[in-house]
């Protein structure tokens, strides 16, 4: 995986994500829980987070690229951030035995986020 300035320019996978798989992962509680942190355009979700930006729009402010490095390694740009690293397995500090070494989402998992959230353009239109 190759970090050029503040992207991600290739696809972890070498494929494109599926959004659909994304967007259950990005409001699934058990997986992504992107919604726990961000308001996300779906009134008929509870419960929206504040403490992340809005992704309402998302893909009209940061490339690909960009989104991809922030979901691998958000902490990169910003090392106080609140936001998981959910492709980083080396270098944490306090991580439970049984999650040592592992990434908290799959390259593929990525891929699938990424996808829906590039469908998060501020028109509206998917």
């Amino acid at each position: 995986m190759a970090v050029v300035g503040d992207a991600v320019p290739q696809s972890l996978t070498g494929r494109p994500g599926d959004a659909a798989r994304g967007r259950e992962i990005s409001f699934s509680r058990e997986r992504g829980n992107c919604i726990v942190c961000h308001a996300l355009p779906a009134p008929d979700e509870r419960l929206h987070g504040n403490a992340g930006p809005s992704l309402a729009g998302i893909a009209g402010r940061l490339t690909e690229g960009q989104i991809r490095l922030r979901l691998v390694d958000g902490r990169r740009l910003n090392p106080s951030s609140l936001m998981p690293s959910y492709y980083r397995a080396d270098g944490l500090k306090r991580v439970a035995t049984v999650y040592a070494g592992k990434t908290v989402l799959t390259a593929e998992e990525i891929e699938d986020v990424l996808a829906y959230l590039m469908t998060l353009r501020p028109d509206g239109k998917r």
